[in-house]
């Protein structure tokens, strides 16, 4: 772990009715880190993850990744360094009627052309990729099924598989274990945090499970009303912390 791969500074994000989503968030990440932001429901922690790479537009701030602002980007600068930043969602997002490694293939769309994309005309590179990042998330013998035929936490794993498939050098889950139980959600943490540390990948996780925050990451941001309250290490995080923040 070296220089920072992403800088937040004075992050604001006020919604149209007035509320205040973020208040002035800064902070740095480090790459290789596996990050694990907590709090309480409509801290903020959302708001913070999907404005790293604007599908939440902020109100004012600088986001820095590998040193160029996202928040100055436009076109074609705004779409290459989109592709740096893979995105695991906590819904899956995943094309129920295709199959597993055509969703896997998906990540590859920020690199063709609008219609080779719009066709799905993948190159076999592209395809032997895809099935061997598959491997790597314990799915190749789900490749060719319907991905509504896999089980919740299966199809969680396509959706890191998919934005693995991005080359990303940022690797954001929004909760992504909200919904699953805790066998699937281990399997699920393990796998985000193997590909970390395995791909030299910087991830910054949303989680509600503290005890999954402590066990997976290397440290913790701990966010309410739209601010940062904790940042440290898990060792650091105590009970009274964790009572405040959720209070």
């Amino acid at each position: 772990m070296g220089e920072a791969i992403l800088k937040v500074e004075g992050l604001r994000k006020v919604y149209p009715d007035g509320t205040v989503g973020l208040k002035e968030i800064s902070t740095s990440v480090k790459k290789g880190e596996l990050i694990s932001i907590i709090g309480p429901s409509g801290a903020g922690k959302s708001t913070f993850l999907r404005s790293i790479n604007r599908l939440n537009e902020p109100t004012s701030g600088k986001i820095f990744i590998d040193g160029d602002d996202i928040c100055q980007a436009k076109g074609t600068k705004l779409r290459k360094m989109r592709r740096k930043v893979g995105m695991v969602f906590q819904g899956y997002n995943l094309i129920k009627r295709s199959s597993t490694v055509q969703n896997v293939l998906h990540g590859r769309l920020g690199y063709m052309s609008s219609l080779k994309g719009g066709f799905g005309r993948f190159s076999e590179s592209d395809t032997k990729m895809a099935l061997e990042i598959l491997a790597r998330v314990g799915l190749e013998e789900q490749a060719f099924k319907r991905a509504d035929e896999l089980s919740g936490g299966q199809q969680q794993r396509v959706g890191i598989a998919r934005a693995i498939a991005q080359n990303p050098s940022l690797l954001l889950a929004d909760e992504p274990i909200a919904s699953l139980d805790p066998a699937s959600s281990e399997k699920v943490m393990s796998y985000l945090k193997m590909i970390g540390e395995e791909d030299g990948i910087t991830t910054i996780v949303n989680l509600h499970q503290v005890d999954f925050a402590k066990q997976f990451a290397d440290r913790i941001i701990g966010i309410k009303a739209g601010e940062i309250v904790f940042d440290g290490p898990p060792n650091e995080l105590s009970d009274y912390t964790v009572e405040q923040l959720y209070k």
